[in-house]
Order: structure tokens, then sequence, then C-alpha cells
């Protein structure tokens, strides 16, 4: 097997998953090709360089459909690189876009691609591209499949968190992300957004608040208590009835944002690296998937660290850094506790609760940003992992060249 290596990594700001956010205005596939084009222009590659472009993406369709990958390899001007594919494996899909293209480097079919992910949640609401498994009470009612506000709700349940707890983690992602955009750390790998006339539409990060504090956080209400007094909860209690009620705990502050964002890595094998005369940051060691409960679904994450972490004949102690993706407080507090890890090695830059999940993205987000804080820090390992809906979970370990 070869070695697979990252040149690079890059991504856009992340915007407001909503109407009034920042990016509202910019098509999906155009922050694809500004990364691209970025990309491009860092690591100095032609278009015939290129094996293929692999781009996570969770709702495919509107804007967002007919292969978005293909087409921003085109308005980027790389007609001539070979492939582009689009994927979804649900909040996965950017990392194992990553995974996918490095395993098809490793096995020498391919010596130089580009993987990630988009996702502009503002213009293609989640969910919008249908399926059995969320709009069909004939599937999800059988499979007790939940929403997953409701999944996290009795992952927070089950393990005994309380609100002040998820509050109180919530507050700590918020004020690491707002030191780590103050101090610039996120800087280096930030393509900036500008409109047709280059005047810069998004340079920063657009969600991170300074003015977070615990009081205003626990005045409000938990977000998901309808949807669990709609049947959902009822269903919860069928699959785990050894608790007595679902707790509805969490709330729009220690949830993820909804964003929007694109982000890149480059890939390659050692020959085709020294031919174009790029330096690799890191290497791929190992990655997995795994799956778990549809129901609580969100607890992937654990299972996958410890597949990837024995496929490589390694210990929680050789992991220098770790991000776990924020989707729910509940899901962090819970890896951090199972894991039994150190909280100043997890998330260290906040994640998704503050900084947004722009879903097909985020992976390779979080890939780019372990290996950015590795560097920073002159440390050496980092595992990243995400969970995702049907129960699904990816983690990747990398290590510094």
């Amino acid at each position: 097997m070869n070695d697979v290596f990252i040149y690079d990594a890059l991504r856009t700001p992340r915007g407001r998953g909503k109407q009034n956010g920042a990016l509202y205005e910019v098509k999906p596939v155009h922050l694809l090709e500004v990364a691209l084009r970025a990309l491009q222009k860092r690591s100095g590659f032609n278009a015939t360089d290129i094996d293929d472009m692999i781009i996570g993406c969770v709702t495919p369709t509107g804007d967002q459909g007919f292969n978005i990958a293909r087409t921003a390899m085109l308005e980027a001007g790389l007609s001539a690189a070979n492939g582009g594919m689009q994927i979804n494996r649900y909040c996965t899909s950017g990392l194992e876009a990553v995974n996918l293209a490095a395993a098809k480097i490793a096995a020498g079919w391919e010596s130089l691609s580009v993987a990630g992910g988009t996702e502009s949640m503002s213009r293609v609401p989640m969910g919008s591209d249908g399926g059995a498994l969320l709009n069909d009470p004939g599937v999800f009612m059988t499979q007790n499949y939940l929403p997953q506000g409701v999944a996290a709700d009795l992952i927070a349940t089950m393990e005994g968190f309380t609100r002040e707890e998820l509050d109180a983690y919530a507050l700590r992602s918020h004020q690491r992300a707002q030191k780590a955009k103050d101090n610039g750390y996120f800087k280096p790998s930030i393509v900036p957004i500008c409109d047709a006339s280059g005047l810069p539409i998004l340079s920063k990060d657009e969600l991170v608040r300074a003015d977070v504090d615990l009081e205003r956080m626990s005045a409000l209400r938990p977000a998901f208590t309808a949807l669990g007094q709609q049947g959902f909860a009822a269903m919860a209690l069928h699959r785990y009835p050894e608790i007595e009620k679902v707790h509805h705990l969490h709330t729009a502050a220690n949830s993820c944002a909804l964003a929007d964002g694109a982000a890149l890595v480059l890939l390659g094998n050692a020959e085709k690296g020294k031919e174009l005369g790029l330096k690799p940051r890191a290497r791929i060691v190992n990655c997995t998937t795994v799956s778990v409960d549809p129901t609580i679904m969100l607890t992937g994450p654990v299972a996958a660290t410890k597949r990837v972490l024995k496929n490589c004949g390694k210990t929680v102690a050789d992991i220098d850094l770790w991000e776990c993706n924020e989707a729910f407080a509940a899901v962090a507090l819970k890896y951090e506790r199972d894991l039994k890890l150190d909280p100043e090695k997890l998330n260290v830059n906040g994640g998704s609760i503050a900084l947004g999940h722009p879903l097909g993205a985020t992976g390779a987000i979080l890939l780019g940003t372990v290996l950015d804080e590795l560097e920073r820090q002159d440390l050496q390992t980092g595992l990243v992992t995400l969970c995702a809906g049907a129960g699904l979970a990816v983690a990747t370990i990398i290590e510094r060249v």
C-alpha cells in the first residue's frame, strides 16, 4: 500500500445557514469553485494532474444536485481534470470523501486527488431531497428512527447529563472559537468569498459570538420538546424501555448551528508530490466507517474511534489532538467521557456549536482544523470523527510528516 499524504487543506468561511446569512446570495457551486481555484493557486497543479475530485454533499438536490463536484471543476476551469463525484454519507460525507480518495491512492489507482465537501443550508434546506427514512412513516416507525434532536436528548437522558452540563460545554465551544478567531488560528486556511466586483462578502466565520453567557443560555427553551410530543419520544421509549421518559435538554445554544461552506483537501502519493514540488503536511494513517443503533444514532464516534485505533495499533495515549463534531453537546460529552479524554485536547478551537455545521463540508473542515492546530502547537497525531444519521460514523487518523 502506498503512503497517502495531505499536501494542502483549505476552506471557505462558514456563513449562517439561513436566508439572513452572508452566504445566502452565493450559489453552492460557487463556494466550491472558489475553494478549488484557491487550492490550485496555492499548490500549482495543472488540471491534467488531478485524477479525481470527490465531494460530500448531504442534500444533493436543487442548486446542489446533478453532480456538483463535476460542475465545480468545469466552473473552475478544470475541464481537463479526470472525474468528479458527489457522495452522501450524511454528516460524515466530507471526511468520507477524503477517506475514499485516500484509499484509491493507497491502492495505487490514483496519484493526486481533491476531496472534501460543500453545503449551502441557506439555499437548500436539510431534508429537502426527501427519502423514505425521513418521510415514510412505514419505514421510520418500523426502524424507530428519530429526528436527530430527539436522539440527542435520548443520549443526554441515558447518560445522565444535566442541562447545566450541556450548556457549560456549549459555552466552552463558543469561548474557544472566539479565542481562535481573535488570534487568527483559522486565517491560514480560510479563503474569502467575494462578489463579482471582487468585494468581500464574507472573510471570517459568521456564527461565532462573543456575547454568549450561561445566564442567557439557560433561559432558552428546549428545542425538541414538540417533536418528542409528536410520538418520537414514545418511539424512543419503545426502543429503550429502561428509561421512564426522554428529558428534552438540547436548545439552540447547545446544538450545532446550520451553516453554509465548503472545504477541500489535496491528497497524493510521494511520487506525484515530488514531481510537482509539493511538500507533504501530513500522512493519512488509517480510517474507518461504523454503524450503531439507528434510533440513538449519534453514539457512533466512540465505536469508530476504537476501531480506527485498533486498525493501526494505536491507543488513546498516542493521539495528541481530537476533533469530534459537535452535532449536539451530548455527543461530544459522551465521547469525552467514554474515551476518558483530556478536555484540553478535544475540539480545542471550538466546534460546530459555535462555528456552524455545513453538513457535507464539516468533515473536511475538521481535518484541516486539526492539521493546522497540530502544526501550530508542533504536535504529531490527530484524530477526526463525526456522527451521522441512521447510526453512521467515520473516523480518520493523521500524523504530521
